[in-house]
């Protein structure tokens, strides 16, 4: 019989990579609302985003965090389009 030194607690190989998406994409989340002009706009905007991934942390559901990084990557790109407009 063999024992896993790992942790009960370990994360698979995708739990791991979902994981360290999830990561990248907030951190790109609060680096693009740095460009935005309005002090209170940027405050708003970084507060709604770490509510929403903090709401969503204890999700385990595959199907339903690649659902919510799906819809996190759309607001991303929708303020990026923002921005891009605001500076033309």
């Amino acid at each position: 019989m063999t024992v896993s030194r790992l942790p009960p607690a370990a994360l698979s190989f995708k739990q791991f990579l979902q994981r360290q998406k999830v990561l990248g994409l907030y951190r790109n989340m609060l680096r693009t609302i740095r460009h935005v002009p309005s002090e209170a706009d940027r405050k708003y905007l970084t507060d709604w985003a770490r509510e929403e991934f903090k709401r969503n942390k204890s999700a385990t559901n595959q199907d339903a965090i690649r659902m919510m990084i799906t819809q996190a990557n759309n607001h991303l790109e929708e303020l990026q389009k923002s921005l891009a407009l605001a500076r033309s």
